[in-house]
C-alpha cells in the first residue's frame, strides 16, 4: 500500500476505506476514550494505513472462501488484537487526535536521508585568480 501511487493507490484506499468503514468498525470498533483514541480521518495517517491495510489484507486471506475452519479465529487472536492495540494506544499514531479534532503529525527529525550512500563529490575548483566573484 505504501508503494502505490496516483489511481493505483486511490482504488486500495478506497477498498481499505469501504472495508474499514463496514466491517470493521461497526463490529470492532469500540468507543474513543483518551486510554484509547481513534482518529475519524484515520487515512490522513499513513502508519494507520499500513497497518489497516496489512489486518484487511490477512481478513481477506483467513475468512474468505477457502480459508480453514480456524482461519477466523486466527485473525481475531494474531491480528486483530495486536493492531488495534497498536492503533489505539495513547502514545500510538492518533495520539492527540479526538472525535471531530485530527492533529496530523511530524515524523521524527532525520540527519541524512542516505547517511550510507556514495560520498558527495569534490567541491567544484575555486574561480581562477582575478576573475570576479559572484555577489
Amino acid at each position: 500500500m505504501l508503494y502505490k501511487e496516483g489511481p493505483a493507490y486511490g482504488q486500495e484506499l478506497r477498498q481499505l476505506t469501504l472495508w474499514t468503514h463496514h466491517v470493521l468498525l461497526p463490529v470492532y470498533g469500540r468507543e474513543v476514550t483518551s486510554t484509547a483514541p481513534w482518529c475519524s480521518r484515520w487515512w490522513e495517517h499513513p502508519e494507520a494505513v499500513a497497518q489497516l491495510h496489512g489486518l484487511w489484507l490477512a481478513w481477506a486471506e483467513l475468512t474468505g472462501p477457502g480459508s480453514g475452519m480456524c482461519g477466523a479465529a486466527n485473525w481475531h487472536r494474531d491480528y486483530l488484537g495486536p493492531v488495534m492495540a497498536s492503533l489505539r494506544d495513547p502514545m500510538g499514531p492518533f495520539a492527540g487526535c479526538k472525535p471531530g479534532n485530527h492533529r496530523p503529525k511530524e515524523s521524527p527529525p532525520v540527519d541524512a536521508k542516505d547517511p550510507f550512500g556514495p560520498p558527495p563529490g569534490p567541491p567544484p575548483p575555486p574561480p581562477p585568480a582575478g576573475s570576479a566573484r559572484p555577489a
